[in-house]
């Protein structure tokens, strides 16, 4: 796995090294016997060596690792900081030496040295949770882009679905009118090509305005009378408002063509199908006398379902008592989801 880039701003850096040079000499800044140009040095040298810790660690965290299995410290590049820093620590504990050359060097280094191997320690730790918060949001907005992608691609292929049945149904439909030479089968045969023709426009929209979706919906509606005569009854009271509003397409009419794939359509027992707004939502309603022998896939429920999660991040609601069904699509309002 490649190794994910990470940067330290340079006034961090810089900062915090004067910073830690600065505190080195407190200590010396309380005793009895204080020398300003002691004082200075080690500030100095102190602030040099965690300026020269900062970019080497950040090289080292930097670099990718040999291994592709991660560790939660690399170990290998720990123990090379620590070595680097001893001999950075001890080249500028001489360099001490030279400038204040009245200073014991023996007690100086060791002292020099465990303060170069705590600032060293700080120093590598800091950068690496840096790193490891850097790499964890980097996945996530990986994960999170690739989460996107499926989601587009699932609902692109969502919109795709059209019911092959459908088409059979109504080429059925069209060729009994034909042969009993019904008046009506221009008309079908325009109603047919407007509702396709709607399938081909509306497909490449993630939404559409419920007006519209009406117009596609009264289209199936006129291809299903042919087919099922006075076997079901349609009603509509949208307020303007809510036929302004939007929707996916073909989500009325998926759930219409729902009403009447599982339910007794009759002359007889006539479907009722109705839909209309309440607490800002559209309700598509009937009441429910199944087919016997037919068992729901709930594919188109799960179809208009996923949209919505997609589209809104809210599931529509779905309510069966066994006497009348229920779908709730909420309202989606154009200033309100842009």
């Amino acid at each position: 796995m490649k190794s994910t880039n990470f940067t330290i701003s340079n006034a961090t850096i810089w900062i915090s090294s004067i910073v830690l040079g600065l505190l080195s000499s407190v200590p010396q800044i309380a005793e009895h016997r204080f020398n300003a140009a002691e004082a200075a040095v080690n500030a100095a040298l102190t602030a040099t060596f965690s300026l020269l810790m900062w970019y080497f660690n950040l090289y080292m965290l930097s670099k990718p690792p040999g291994d592709t299995r991660k560790q939660s410290i690399s170990y290998t590049k720990l123990i090379k900081s620590l070595l680097f820093g001893l001999v950075v620590m001890l080249g500028l504990a001489w360099i001490q030496q030279l400038i204040l050359s009245h200073i014991n060097f023996g007690p100086v280094m060791l002292m020099v040295e465990v303060r170069g191997i705590l600032i060293n320690l700080v120093c590598y730790m800091f950068l690496h949770l840096v790193q490891q918060n850097y790499e964890n949001q980097h996945v996530s907005m990986e994960l999170e882009r690739i989460k996107n992608d499926n989601l587009s691609a699932q609902y692109e292929l969502l919109k795709q679905q059209v019911n092959p049945h459908f088409l059979f149904n109504s080429l059925n439909t069209l060729k009994a009118m034909v042969e009993n030479d019904d008046k009506e089968a221009v008309d079908f045969i325009l109603k047919l090509s407007n509702f396709y023709r709607f399938t081909l426009e509306s497909r490449k929209l993630d939404l559409i305005h419920v007006h519209e979706e009406m117009e596609i919906l009264n289209a199936y509606l006129f291809l299903q009378k042919a087919r099922f005569d006075r076997g079901f009854t349609f009603e509509s009271t949208l307020s303007n408002q809510a036929l302004t509003s939007l929707i996916p397409p073909f989500t009325l009419q998926l759930l219409v063509e729902n009403c009447l794939k599982h339910n007794i359509v009759s002359m007889q027992k006539p479907l009722h199908i109705k839909v209309y707004e309440e607490d800002g939502r559209i309700i598509v309603a009937n009441q429910v006398q199944l087919k016997s022998g037919t068992d729901s896939t709930g594919v188109g429920l799960q179809n208009i379902d996923l949209r919505y999660q997609h589209l809104l991040n809210t599931p529509i609601d779905i309510i069966d008592d066994k006497k009348t069904f229920l779908v709730k699509l909420p309202l989606i309002h154009e200033h309100h989801h842009n």
